[in-house]
């Protein structure tokens, strides 16, 4: 199953935030003021994570952007993010009960989702979170 994320990699530090929303909205013929998509910039990967409100959309723009001269320019390529169980929790304080993450992640305002299982990283102050379904990571 495909989610409605789309992971645009190879974002140089000097691309602004402003300059990739106005590329998706070339692209896709949407607007973010809409809230057609959001974009969120992740710099420390080189990075950038646009979210689309319709399934479909993210196919297609995942093809468009791959053609798109200006994007071959900035060598910016786009690949559809797989729907995931776990996620990767960072910056937990050493020490931390594996029940109390799993507490935090099960309650409502952390996502609220079922937690099967947690695998704490204590040398990199890291835990992995399995959820019961994709759902909960979102």
């Amino acid at each position: 199953q495909l989610s409605t994320m789309v992971v645009l990699e190879n974002v140089q530090e000097t691309v602004k935030e402003y300059m990739l929303i106005m590329l998706v909205e070339n692209i896709s013929g949407l607007s973010e003021d809409d809230g057609d998509f959001s974009v969120e910039m992740i710099p420390e990967l080189h990075a950038a994570v646009v979210t689309f409100a319709a399934n479909i959309v993210a196919e297609e723009f995942v093809e468009n952007l791959n053609q798109n001269r200006r994007a071959k320019q900035q060598n910016i390529t786009a690949r559809r993010l797989e729907l995931t169980k776990c996620v990767r929790a960072e910056n937990i304080p050493p020490g931390i009960p594996t029940d109390y993450i799993t507490v935090y992640f099960e309650n409502k305002k952390n996502g609220g989702a079922q937690v099967v299982s947690v695998q704490q990283l204590p040398d990199e102050d890291a835990a992995i979170i399995t959820f019961s379904d994709h759902k909960g990571n979102a």
